[in-house]
């Protein structure tokens, strides 16, 4: 989870870069060309310290596998390592090797090519992405493999990396990280404008875009996560029923919108749904079964043997759905905020008029404050992701309880886990303070100017 905090602002930023480049080169307006361009080097320095934490924290994940998990590394090994493998080697060397040439090729490349490195590195970005995210749909969905010696292995590659749960966790995972870095972007450019200066101009003209590229985001998320639900309730039903507290079978199905989840007692003691909606959600109209926890329990009962099938935390995950949702829906309010306030303002007569307005200003000082939003919903999306498929670390082939390195104790969990909590809560702290210093006193931000020095000596200087 801490992990993926970065990765979805590292698949967004880096399009947005890309983008944002591209119409430096490509633009016929010189003050726009420099403008851009100046703003490509200004957030790209702020991708680069994201980047910097994405690969830290992932290393750590390479050695987590192998440590903390033996048993699932040795059972799954033969399929998990091979996308794990092409991401190393297709993927990050790309992004990598890319950009570093775009940060130390500025004035050593032509303007194309130097374009040409950010499009490459955003490619390689997100093709890491990918490969990552088909090793864990086969977590959540396996496909094309066989169960030999009591190891699961890979007897379809074309299958595996074809699997449609891998998909509509990238396309969610892309949109998601459009939506994040666009949000980083208002906050930031929000922040810019309200200081003033300079190079307030450029930000003001580069608002509308921002707006633009987060209601892309935004409506991507939610068209994505409306197809990944629908896979979710035929793939993993039991996950779908969970996070929509569903104890039995229904047609149709209502959605609830809030209920008191009675856990021991296996029902809602309150409950206000909105009838029609799950099955709506789950077969695009208003009629359809929707498999309830209860039967879904015992059907697994009757094809894995005795045992509990459904999630622990099923309050936390039907909190975690609505808070996602929620989170979509405040940064929808800010995304059209920004794209009206940048459409109707072109002009400096136009922004000064504005500026004015105390809506205006409250406005930008509450989209700095919103920043959180993006990475609280995909916080609560990754939760859903991974607690929502347990008891099972691969679904119907392992579970979580007997995946964990045998000689691991709780001594070694627990100090190792406030180690890596007290490391990652200083290097978050180390990388914030960078990023807002840097935001804060960058050349773009207008220079503060010192008081005249009237002494003798200060006239001769």
């Amino acid at each position: 989870m801490y992990h993926f905090l970065f990765v979805p602002l590292t698949l967004g930023l880096s399009i947005f870069l890309a983008l944002l480049e591209t119409c430096s080169v490509l633009t016929k307006r010189p003050a726009w060309r420099e403008q851009a361009r100046k703003l490509t080097k200004f957030f790209g320095t702020v991708f680069l310290i994201n980047f910097g934490m994405g690969v830290v924290t992932g290393i750590v994940q390479e050695f987590h596998f192998g440590m903390n998990w033996s048993e699932y590394a040795r059972f799954m090994g033969d399929i998990f390592g091979a996308p794990l493998a092409l991401e190393a080697l297709t993927a990050f060397f790309l992004e990598s090797t890319f950009l570093g040439i775009w940060v130390f090729g500025w004035d050593r490349l032509s303007p194309k090519v130097h374009c040409a490195t950010i499009w490459i590195t955003a490619i390689g970005s997100n093709l890491s992405a990918f490969w990552i995210l088909v090793a864990n749909g086969f977590m959540q969905h396996p496909v094309g493999y066989a169960i030999e010696d009591g190891r699961a292995v890979m007897t379809d590659f074309f299958a595996l990396i074809t699997n449609p749960y891998a998909h509509g966790q990238y396309a969610h995972a892309l949109m998601a990280g459009i939506t994040t870095s666009g949000m980083l972007l208002l906050a930031i450019t929000a922040y810019k404008i309200l200081a003033g200066g300079e190079y307030r101009p450029a930000f003001q003209k580069v608002l509308r875009g921002i707006g633009v590229y987060l209601i892309v985001g935004l409506l991507g998320v939610m068209g994505t996560g409306h197809m990944q639900a629908q896979q979710v309730a035929h793939m993993n039903p039991m996950k779908l029923a969970s996070m929509e507290a569903l104890w039995e079978t229904a047609d149709p199905a209502p959605l609830a919108v809030v209920a008191d989840i009675n856990v021991s007692d296996q029902r809602n003691d309150f409950e206000i749904g909105v009838p029609y909606v799950l099955s709506v959600l789950v077969y695009n109209v208003p009629t359809g079964e929707v498999q309830g926890i209860k039967d879904l329990q015992a059907a697994a009962v009757e094809k894995y043997g005795p045992g509990k099938y459904m999630p622990d935390d099923i309050i936390g995950l039907f909190l975690s759905f609505r808070g996602m949702i929620t989170m979509g829906g405040l940064m929808m309010l800010f995304a059209l905020g920004a794209l009206v306030l940048g459409w109707h303002g072109k002009t400096a007569a136009d922004w000064d008029k504005k500026l004015r307005c105390p809506c205006v200003k409250w406005f930008l000082r509450f989209a700095v404050l919103a920043l959180p939003a993006p990475f609280i919903a995909n916080t609560l999306g990754w939760y859903l992701t991974e607690a929502g498929r347990q008891p099972w670390i691969v679904v119907g082939l392992q579970k979580t309880a007997v995946a964990y390195s045998p000689n691991l104790t709780t001594g070694d969990v627990f100090f190792t886990l406030a180690g890596f909590t007290v490391i990652y809560l200083v290097l978050a702290l180390a990388a914030v303070y960078a990023a807002v210093r840097y935001i804060r006193r960058h050349p773009m931000t207008p220079p503060v100017v010192a008081e005249p020095d009237e002494t003798a000596e200060g006239r001769k200087f």
